[in-house]
């Protein structure tokens, strides 16, 4: 399924009208029918039920309008209120306004201190409240009145649905200027929005549904949309099925750069999610100091220990001859998780990014090594796959974590395309961009995931795929797959899930999406 931009929903709009020759108003018809029925399943039923409804001076407003309708035909009571102005009403939303009219229904304003007195009175007795204020449009900051009416609402603490975004959530960043309607469910129209997913209109949304409502699906599979979610049906799609006489040669050997003195965990993660996720061979490259440590940890794992003059890290002419070494046998390599951040480490990471020529993902301090020589990205022999966190992200870029999440996707794209690397963007919603622009939203993860080690076994997971399927697209099934067994463990283990929970759960993951 495409994401889209609110730009991109308006042209789909214009062009149902132009080109299939469907009236505007049977969508907003089908956007307010199915705003009902989702309002309604959110409290089990809407006959005997109070619904306060508000509606802005838009399109959203005027999907709004219909929902009230059907709502009111369903059986329930609405308390209808209308913030905007009705001679600037556009044509279909006026239709629905004139319709409401028409039934004898009272559409009240928000002018005096007395309606917002009836609005308080009203929220307190509603069993639940639709959200059709703003819509896709809003940018900056808001009005004080829609900002006071937000507010209510938000205090009111009743089950809310969203009409195609939350009021306040700029539909293209997923940015909250001043604040936001906390929808419980938010009806996406047409196709999900990027600010669904991103920023704080990712909480801000609850739970997401899309509808079509009518829209021709030609217009909403097309390929300029240049967002894709990752989906299961996706993810399926890209990971081929093993055949019968494959071999440990054949599904690919991994060479895992990794761990450093005190940080020996990432490195056992990240090279058995590389086994976990089916990998035929993985070697772990481990400082010799580490060596100990490691071998006695892992028993399917090749642990090979590089020197590094007793110092737990990895640097010097001899680690960088050794580690290549193991490279040049290896289908496809990680370094950074647990790797540290000493200047000779750095030092190291570089030179040996610039010398491998297998496909190579960079993850942690791999990624910090890269800071301030940004350039050498575009100058190494393949094109990387880096996997940072937020505040890696940032610090990779020389920007604070706000001035990059204010724009994830566009701040995202602009460094894949300039530094010509694919990057895979861990936030609430992990992201996959590539160079030329394409970009990815997962649909699986949980907030139990946020623990320590959960992106080292991401990283493992994404190099394990590398022979198994096409190199380029192992990303995106990494993602999903990672995101999965996270839910998977999230059954379990709700909030107090670790990163060896979602490592388990990855072979039953992989089991599911190749049966």
């Amino acid at each position: 399924m495409n994401v889209s931009f609110a730009e991109d929903m308006r042209r789909i709009d214009e062009s149902v009208v132009k080109d299939y020759g469907l009236p505007a108003v049977a969508l907003m018809e089908n956007a307010g029918r199915r705003t009902a029925e989702e309002a309604a399943a959110l409290i089990g039923s809407a006959a005997d039920k109070v619904f306060a409804v508000f509606a802005g001076g838009g399109n959203n407003g005027g999907d709004a309008f219909a929902a009230a309708r059907h709502l009111m035909n369903m059986g329930a009571r609405v308390k209808l209120f209308f913030m905007g102005e009705e001679e600037r009403l556009g044509e279909t939303a006026r239709a629905m306004h004139s319709a409401l009219r028409s039934m004898g229904t009272e559409i009240r304003p928000l002018v005096s201190d007395r309606d917002w007195d009836r609005l308080r009175v009203s929220l307190r007795f509603a069993d639940a409240v639709v959200d059709g204020i703003l819509g896709t449009g809003v940018q900056g900051e808001l009005r004080k009145p829609v900002l006071r009416l937000i507010e209510e609402i938000n205090a009111a603490g009743k089950p809310t649905i969203a009409i195609d975004i939350p009021s306040g959530v700029e539909a293209n960043t997923g940015r909250v200027s001043s604040l936001a309607v906390r929808a419980d469910r938010t009806l996406a129209l047409g196709l999900p929005k990027v600010g669904h997913f991103l920023g704080e209109g990712a909480n801000a949304a609850g739970e997401l549904l899309v509808d079509d409502i009518g829209i021709p699906h030609a217009l909403l599979d097309g390929t300029q949309l240049r967002q894709s979610l990752i989906t299961r049906a996706a993810a399926e799609k890209l990971l081929p099925a093993r055949s019968r006489d494959a071999h440990k040669g054949t599904c690919g050997h991994i060479l895992v750069v990794a761990g450093s003195l005190g940080m020996t965990g990432a490195a056992a993660l990240a090279a058995q999610a590389a086994l976990r996720i089916g990998a035929g061979l993985v070697t772990l490259a481990v400082p010799e100091r580490l060596y100990a440590v490691l071998a006695a940890k892992m028993t399917e794992v090749m642990v090979v220990p590089v020197p590094d003059e007793g110092k737990g890290c990895f640097g010097g002419v001899a680690a960088l001859q050794e580690t290549l070494t193991l490279a040049a046998d290896a289908d496809a390599v990680l370094i950074g998780p647990g790797i540290g951040r000493a200047q000779e480490t750095s030092e190291f990471v570089r030179l040996f990014a610039a010398d491998v020529k297998a496909p190579l993902v960079m993850d942690a301090d791999a990624i910090f090594a890269f800071r301030g020589h940004l350039d050498a990205l575009r100058e190494l022999p393949q094109v990387p796959i880096l996997t940072p966190h937020l505040g890696e992200f940032a610090g990779l870029l020389d920007k604070t974590t706000d001035a990059v999440q204010d724009n994830l996707l566009h701040t995202a794209r602009e460094a894949s395309r300039a530094h010509e690397a694919v990057f895979v963007v861990k936030s609430a919603c992990t992201i996959v961009v590539y160079p030329d622009g394409d970009a990815f939203f997962t649909t699986c993860g949980n907030a139990g995931m946020a623990t320590a080690g959960a992106g080292d076994v991401l990283a493992g997971a994404i190099v394990g795929l590398m022979h198994q399927m096409e190199s380029a697209m192992t990303p995106i099934v990494g993602v999903y797959l990672h995101g999965y067994a996270g839910d998977l463990a999230y059954e379990r283990s709700g909030n107090g899930l670790t990163a060896g929970d979602i490592l388990t759960e990855l072979p039953q993951a992989l089991k599911e999406l190749t049966r």
